[in-house]
């Protein structure tokens, strides 16, 4: 059977941050101004021969301020021709977006080309969150919001019914033709 060898080892703690945020006593000064100073000196890119048509990686990776700077959400917004204001979300826009939800679980909206899908417990649910929100919001919302989101609600609830009415009954045949019973 083989010996086991005990390896010892040593672990040294090379955080340079106490944990109350404080330069820590063991740490030489040459860490503490790397970690003070992030700027890296900068190396000159090697120059490209005649002959080279692949770029490499040195040639690739350049300074920060040689990188363009991505734009903001904001500025691709604008780049768009959009205004940020039009993207805002209000309270009018929120109520909209539980309202088309809504709908399209009733079947009631669907995809272009798509063929309509019904989830009666979902819209249940986001009727009931709306709900929830006209009985949390009372006395805080404007006159336009309130009404908004009331109409929102009887619409919805209208619907509601309708669609499960209508799962309700048996399918009902065209106007003018004949139910045959078949013969079995």
């Amino acid at each position: 059977m083989a010996e086991k060898k005990d390896s010892s080892f040593t672990v040294t703690d090379r955080r340079l941050f106490t944990a109350e945020g404080e330069l820590r006593k063991e740490v030489t000064q040459t860490s503490a101004d790397a970690v003070t100073s992030p700027e890296e000196p900068r190396t000159e890119a090697p120059t490209k021969s005649p002959g080279t048509t692949s770029a490499t990686a040195a040639e690739l990776s350049g300074t920060p301020e040689d990188i363009p700077q991505m734009p903001s959400a904001t500025e691709r917004v604008e780049l768009s021709g959009h205004s940020s204001k039009d993207l805002e979300m209000t309270f009018e826009r929120f109520m909209a977006s539980l309202y088309m939800t809504a709908m399209l679980q009733l079947g009631l909206m669907h995809e272009e080309g798509g063929q309509p899908r019904i989830d009666i417990v979902g819209a249940r649910q986001t009727i009931d969150t709306l709900s929830l929100l006209a009985e949390k919001t009372k006395g805080n919302l404007t006159s336009t919001e309130e009404n908004f989101l009331q109409n929102c609600l009887y619409e919805l609830r209208m619907a509601y019914v309708e669609v499960t009415n209508s799962l309700g009954r048996p399918p009902q045949s065209a106007p003018g033709s004949k139910n045959i019973p078949t013969a079995r």
